[in-house]
């Protein structure tokens, strides 16, 4: 398998007034991030609201991406609690020929390393076709990964068990392994990521960053001077000021209204957060994935 490396989104999933997901409308927004600079996106990732939508929609979704020019180029989470539960949606998902998942342990539930391993392998022993980025991400999941851990995961699933996001960054400068990808989940974190041998980045805000970040990922593998990597990093930092969801969904709402659904409890920003934000991007000099100069 090609190692996954390069840009990624943590794509946001569209909601329609009545909380519905807009299916048409969620994945033509994430093949617009592909053509804008992203080398794939997340679907379903925590930006995607993923815990909060029905399994039955997310199935919908996946018959309707399977048949996606972009099939290949998208990484299905799954944003689910119940062993059995994941099992059957990658079951599904594999049978459409989607096969590349990002899997974040169960919430709530405290646990250790030993359970981990075992979660994970009762998945690959059901699904050994899929192809898993581990979800490392302590703050939403309240388990942080170790470095032991994942190698362990990766020593004895060397085809099923190929990358991590790591979005608690206890990994990404201290995890060596050949034919692994390693995707820290920040801007802030791709330029000094790729010097240590990291392979990219999943990110949130590339929803609005995708060809500024590419321009950065294309600069570091050509050997260009580095001129727009401190305004990527300005604009990431910026949003980190709010709840990334609730941020990207009001920003994006200027150019389409219904970017301001969101499922509850979520919500947009309002007030002086909402005004902030923009003129605060507007002080960068940011617009959302505007053209830069070859």
């Amino acid at each position: 398998m090609t190692k996954i490396s390069g840009i990624f989104a943590a794509s946001m999933s569209v909601i329609n007034s009545d909380l519905s997901l807009n299916i048409e409308k969620t994945i033509e927004h994430a093949e617009k991030l592909i053509d804008q600079g992203c080398h794939g996106t997340v679907i379903f990732g925590s930006t995607g609201q993923a815990q909060l939508i029905p399994i039955s929609e997310k199935i919908r979704l996946l018959n309707k991406l399977s048949g996606s020019k972009y099939r290949d180029k998208h990484i299905i989470g799954t944003g689910l609690n119940s062993l059995n539960e994941t099992v059957n949606f990658l079951k599904i998902a594999i049978s459409l020929n989607l096969e590349k998942f990002l899997i974040m342990p169960p919430a709530y539930y405290k646990y250790d390393d030993k359970s981990v391993i075992n979660f994970y392998a009762r998945i690959v022993g059901s699904i050994p076709r899929c192809k898993i980025l581990l979800y490392n991400f302590e703050e939403l999941c309240g388990y942080k990964f170790s470095v032991e851990c994942v190698e362990e995961l990766a020593k004895r699933f060397p085809q099923q068990i190929v990358g991590v996001k790591d979005s608690s960054y206890n990994l990404f400068q201290n995890l060596k392994l050949k034919n692994f990808s390693i995707l820290p989940g920040s801007e802030l974190k791709l330029l000094k990521g790729l010097e240590i041998g990291c392979s990219g980045i999943i990110s949130a805000t590339c929803n609005v960053t995708a060809q500024l970040s590419r321009r950065v990922y294309n600069d570091y593998l050509s050997n260009k001077d580095q001129i727009y990597n401190q305004k990527l990093k300005d604009v990431r930092t910026e949003f980190e000021k709010y709840n990334l969801i609730s941020a990207l969904h009001t920003l994006k709402s200027k150019e389409d209204k219904i970017y301001q659904n969101v499922l509850p409890p979520l919500d947009v920003l309002y007030d002086n957060h909402k005004n902030d934000l923009i003129q605060n991007l507007e002080k960068l000099n940011f617009k959302i994935n505007s053209k830069l100069a070859a």
